[in-house]
């Protein structure tokens, strides 16, 4: 019923199991059939707004950006880092917020995540969120599958009139 293979007898060792040869045609084959895969290229680390810099404008990039220091602006991105020594007074949207510092304005993206040191003063509008115990928020929150979207943001709620 069992029967004891030849790899655990003594003797029997990987080195003398037969090597598998190649054909002269493989050999002969010409190079230009190989055709290695497309270059990757490498991901561009976050642009960082250092502490000391203070920005009075609008900031866009398709990349991460990672803020340190004051922006007097909106802030477009694809991940977007908000440091805890930093402050931006405008509008945030990105894939992904990381809020560690201050926002005054308005936050719409499809991940949002509000630290424990995050101090945010406005609405936020995401598809996902996460806020820390001991973050400071004053605003209103409202989930949207497309936050990104300008119609996001002009999107009012529709409240039953009051009588």
């Amino acid at each position: 019923m069992f029967s004891k293979s030849k790899i655990n007898e003594p003797g029997a060792r990987a080195d003398d199991a037969p090597k598998p040869t190649i054909p002269d045609a493989a050999m002969a084959r010409p190079s230009s059939d190989f055709k290695p895969s497309a270059p990757t290229k490498p991901k561009a680390p976050a642009s960082v707004l250092s502490s000391d810099l203070h920005i009075v404008g609008n900031v866009k990039t398709t990349g991460d950006i990672q803020v340190e220091g004051t922006l007097e602006g909106d802030i477009r991105a694809h991940l977007l880092t908000i440091g805890e020594t930093a402050t931006v007074k405008g509008e945030v949207v990105a894939d992904d917020v990381v809020i560690n510092g201050r926002i005054v304005g308005r936050v719409r993206g499809l991940k949002v995540r509000l630290s424990a040191s995050a101090r945010v003063e406005g609405d936020v509008i995401h598809k996902t969120i996460a806020i820390e115990s001991g973050a400071h928020f004053e605003g209103s929150v409202r989930r949207d599958d497309d936050p990104l979207s300008s119609k996001a943001s002009t999107k009012k709620q529709l409240l039953p009139p009051s009588e």
